[in-house]
């Protein structure tokens, strides 16, 4: 495949225009038309068709163009590590994490971790499921780690860690406190949820659907753990809680349980890297062997 091609194509793809694309690379239009014209007849497929006074892309230049995004991802990672290394003889370690192990295990690894390896610069990235799925699967990070029971995508895997219990919490003195209530009472209480994209809320969506319910109304949407267990402790609402993070609430009686009849619910935490990615480096294989010593 003519990868100076496909360079083109991607930067068209991107602005969504040949004129943009050109203009960005500063060469003229035809030769950017020319090039994907060669790069369509090469692979046999259309890869753009005309919408209106612009173009866009055919099924078959959406999946070049996502797979193309990767492929120039994977360059500028090699790039960085080159020049990582040569900066500083080492390689940093990129990492992302969905919140509750960002916030609750990965602290005391990494900090086991830098006490062996002092020298090894490592980074960590906090965000929702689906975008720390993004960052690896474009070469952002070299690992990652989410909760997540389901929808797993295709090119990564998944090795599981670890089941954590997750809780229904509300304010310490509210009325459903302690209780024993049905799923479908609950979900009459305002709730705090987290953000689209973040597994948890997926995942009480799903809880619903399975036994039949509406979903919870969404009283307060916030985008993370903390803030939003600090809103049940402020008074407002209920919302699904990882109990490593709920507990000391509930020790300290700023939140209370609320038990959910015949329902208790583990979620799985897993180590995620890219398939078919033999290679790895010797920062990168220290710390997975510190996960598995830990857990």
């Amino acid at each position: 495949m003519n990868l100076h091609a496909l360079r083109l194509f991607t930067k068209v793809a991107e602005l969504n225009s040949v004129s943009k694309a050109a203009q960005a690379l500063m060469i003229s239009q035809p030769a950017v038309t020319i090039q994907i014209r060669n790069l369509e007849k090469e692979l046999a497929l259309t890869l753009l068709e005309s919408k209106g006074r612009g173009i866009k892309l055919t099924q078959n230049g959406a999946f070049l163009y996502k797979q193309a995004q990767r492929l120039f991802d994977l360059e500028q990672d090699i790039e960085n590590k080159i020049e990582q290394l040569k900066n500083t003889g080492n390689e940093e370690l990129q990492i992302a994490s969905t919140h509750v192990p960002s916030h609750f295990l990965l602290p005391k690894w990494l900090a086991y971790f830098k006490q062996i390896y002092p020298a090894t610069n490592i980074h960590l990235k906090t965000a929702n499921s689906q975008q720390v799925i993004e960052e690896l699967l474009h070469y952002k990070v070299d690992l990652a780690f989410i909760v997540k029971e389901d929808g797993h995508h295709p090119d990564i895997n998944y090795q599981f860690l670890m089941n954590l219990d997750y809780w229904f919490i509300v304010p310490y003195n509210h009325p459903l406190a302690d209780q024993t209530v049905s799923l479908a009472e609950l979900m009459q209480q305002p709730f705090v949820t987290r953000e689209d994209g973040s597994s948890t809320k997926e995942y009480l969506n799903a809880l619903c659907k399975v036994h039949k319910i509406p979903p919870p109304q969404v009283g307060l949407q916030l985008d993370g753990i903390n803030e939003s267990i600090h809103a049940i402790a402020a008074g407002f609402g209920t919302m699904l809680a990882p109990s490593i993070a709920a507990s000391s609430f509930i020790q300290q009686q700023q939140v209370s349980r609320v038990f959910i009849k015949d329902i208790d619910i583990q979620r799985p935490i897993y180590l995620c890297t890219r398939k078919n990615e033999q290679h790895h480096s010797s920062s990168f294989n220290n710390f997975l062997h510190i996960i598995n010593q830990s857990i």
